[in-house]
């Protein structure tokens, strides 16, 4: 009897925007939730990150306002979630080179730094909710005149995924 393969498996870059989103889950941001995952050009997860405070600095102390006096805000001092997922890669720099990052929101201006700092050359992203921003205008002028290529994810339905993770 002949089997045929599974019909409803994730496509690769499902399987990794779903990684960015589960990393998402880790931040303690009430109101941003970033995830990152990095992939090798043969697609090998390279490292992954999310936003949130940084090491050392207590999350019941850091302030997660988005309102108010600028030191008062999460704004100065959190760090997203590209930058945590290249700062936790713990291989050589040279593995980042022409690698992708999965993001599930478009990167900022200062992320975007970082990321053609790196070497990776593609951004594959989700929502681009701030595209009419100066920090995403910045972002793509940066990635454009550096040769970083950004696309959003090719969806061709929507898909919700549920884990369970019980017995």
């Amino acid at each position: 009897m002949k089997t045929e393969k599974r019909k409803d498996y994730l496509a690769w870059d499902e399987y990794f925007m779903a990684i960015a989103k589960l990393s998402a889950m880790r931040s303690k941001d009430p109101s941003t939730q970033v995830g990152a995952c990095i992939v090798s050009n043969d697609n090998r997860i390279l490292s992954i990150g999310y936003n949130g405070a940084p090491n050392g600095f207590d999350d019941d102390k850091f302030p997660w306002a988005r309102e108010g006096q600028n030191l008062e805000t999460k704004y100065p001092y959190v760090c997203h979630a590209e930058m945590n997922a290249i700062l936790n890669y713990r291989g050589s720099k040279k593995d980042l080179e022409d690698a992708k990052i999965y993001v599930d929101l478009f990167p900022c201006n200062e992320c975007a730094k970082i990321i053609i700092q790196s070497g990776i050359k593609k951004i594959i992203y989700l929502s681009d909710k701030y595209a009419n921003t100066d920090g995403t205008i910045a972002s793509k002028k940066l990635f454009d005149e550096c040769g970083v290529k950004y696309e959003k994810i090719k969806k061709e339905k929507q898909r919700e995924i549920h884990i369970n993770l019980g017995d």
